[in-house]
């Protein structure tokens, strides 16, 4: 990779550094906060000043190279600085979305033995530090938990930015001794489990670098270019380009926290944001927006979709009602975006396939005997390139690379002559809402610990707007009872994320079975088709 030049060895606080000095007045972020109704603009040296203190307080707290350092925040300001801080010390960043709760936080903290864990004082009225509270018995590891919008001795402000740490270390001599090797792990980022827990896929500044590079150059982005980011930036989609991606480009991200549309359009029109990227909800949802401008007065020029399909009249209305460009995509947290359609590829290509390859990235669709399959022939989608990662932490048995590199996604799709694929299906047992992995087995394993349940299946249900819902099937034991309310309050008992919670419950007497007795899904699937929306 570094022979090809796909591996410049590059950090991003090289990147920063760079903007700094030669465009210190520059703006590099501008965060719109929901909680504080506040909007927070720095520039390219306000944001550098601020990470570089947020690391000098981070050795001071004890973080050694290689430490996992978790943040549970929004699209806030605090999230950019945060990482270019862990990766200016060689600390590892562990991003985790704002809507896990005591079961999915009381494993990945553990896990990844944790040491330091930043959240919110309170967002959208949830109190993280008191469910903290709640854990720490649980996390011998977690050292310190520090709470951004906290005036109290714990407050992300108080504890790492009002200290004045330079005066405590040489910055210089500190930063240079703690430097990552551009091939060390820098991000931990935990995928949606399918059979049990979830992996922790592990990135490296090379690799996460080279993916945003390709990404930014396939579809023609450069630093005129204005980002807007409402995708979490705890996802891959908001850490590779909503954070990362702006700063290599040398332009500004606008960040909103909470997803609507109309205050979008508001934030979109007055900072004459150029370009965006979400699942396809996110452009439905601005497609619909009673404030949607018209082409002529639209600021807004690409607009990327990602992890769900794109329904044709989607695409023919941006276009029409908006002047938009829609580009599809498809990708994975253990590689960013692999395929892209491109700006002036035909919008049949956009709605009937997920793109082609980006530069310094391959797939191919296998068979059952790992030999490539004939053009539009369904098979496994297998990737390999340069901004593919580099293991899952504690699993190395998970690592689906064989020997010529070649990842398993677990995907099935079809390619055309040209390259261009088409997902088809998952070979894993996930539903995909809006962009966003449910974690069956997880879900699963709950209800089938409640003492009214015999039986439960969750599959896919079919809907216009996230593109697909969860439905869990559930047979009950004889004299029980068991409804949608028994249902959510058992999952919130629990403490899983809501997000992740089915939507339909649907009694069934008994479940659809093979043979050997296994629960034929493809069944309940064809029946959940009919209750979609």
């Amino acid at each position: 990779m570094t022979d090809a030049g796909l591996w410049r060895s590059r950090l991003l606080t090289d990147v920063l550094d760079e903007v700094a000095d030669r465009h210190p007045d520059r703006l590099a972020v501008v965060d719109y906060n929901s909680v504080t109704g506040a909007a927070t603009r720095l520039s390219y040296l306000q944001l550098k000043h601020r990470a570089d203190r947020i690391a000098l307080g981070l050795i001071g707290l004890g973080i050694e190279p290689g430490d996992v350092v978790a943040f549970q925040l929004p699209n806030w300001w605090q999230f950019m600085a945060l990482h270019l801080a862990c990766l200016r010390i060689g600390a590892v960043s562990n991003p985790l979305m704002p809507i896990f709760r005591e079961r999915e936080l009381s494993f990945m903290l553990e896990f990844a033995q944790a040491r330091l864990l930043v959240v919110p004082h309170r967002f959208r009225g949830f109190d993280y530090p008191a469910m903290l509270a709640g854990l720490r018995g649980k996390l011998p590891h977690l050292q310190r938990v520090l709470a951004v919008g906290d005036d109290g001795p714990d407050g992300f402000d108080r504890v790492l930015l009002e200290t004045r740490w330079e005066d405590q270390f040489e910055a210089d001599a500190e930063f240079a001794r703690r430097r990552p090797d551009p091939n060390a792990v820098i991000q931990l980022l935990y995928t949606s489990g399918t059979t049990g827990q979830p992996k922790g896929a592990m990135h490296t500044s090379n690799t996460l670098m080279a993916g945003v590079r390709a990404y930014a150059d396939g579809i023609g982005l450069t630093g005129e270019d204005v980002c807007f980011m409402a995708s979490p930036l705890a996802h891959q989609t908001g850490f590779m380009y909503g954070l990362m991606m702006p700063l290599v480009l040398g332009t500004r991200v606008i960040l909103q926290d909470v997803w609507d549309a109309t205050r979008a359009w508001d934030t979109i029109q007055a900072e004459r944001v150029s370009f965006s990227m979400g699942a396809t909800p996110f452009l439905a949802d601005l497609v619909n927006a009673p404030n949607a401008p018209a082409p002529a007065d639209c600021r807004l020029r690409q607009f990327v979709c990602a992890g769900a399909p794109i329904p044709r009249v989607l695409v023919q209305t941006a276009t029409e009602k908006l002047g938009l460009g829609v580009i599809a995509a498809w990708g994975m947290s253990e590689c960013g975006v692999v395929t892209v359609t491109r700006p002036d590829d035909p919008p049949d290509a956009v709605f009937s396939s997920d793109g082609r390859a980006l530069d310094g990235m391959a797939v191919r669709v296998v068979d059952t005997a790992d030999q490539p399959v004939a053009p539009d022939t369904e098979g496994r989608l297998k990737t390999q390139g340069s901004c593919l990662f580099v293991g899952y932490l504690k699993r190395p048995e998970a690592y689906a690379v064989d020997a010529e590199g070649w990842f398993d996604t677990g995907d099935l799709a079809r390619m055309d002559a040209a390259g261009y694929i088409r997902i088809t299906g998952r070979a894993k047992d996930i539903i995909i809402r809006g962009g966003e992995n449910i974690p069956v087995a997880e879900v699963e394993d709950l209800l089938y610990r409640h003492p009214a349940v015999q039986d439960a299946a969750v599959v896919a249900m079919p809907d216009a707007r996230l593109g697909e819902r969860a439905c869990a099937f559930v047979s009950v034991k004889a004299g029980q009872s068991f409804d949608f309310d028994a249902l959510t309050a058992w999952l919130s008992e629990a403490g899983m994320s809501r997000t992740y919670w089915p939507e339909r419950l649907e009694i069934v007497p008994d479940m659809p079975r093979t043979a050997s007795g296994k629960i034929q899904k493809f069944e309940l699937r064809e029946r959940a088709k009919g209750l979609g929306g």
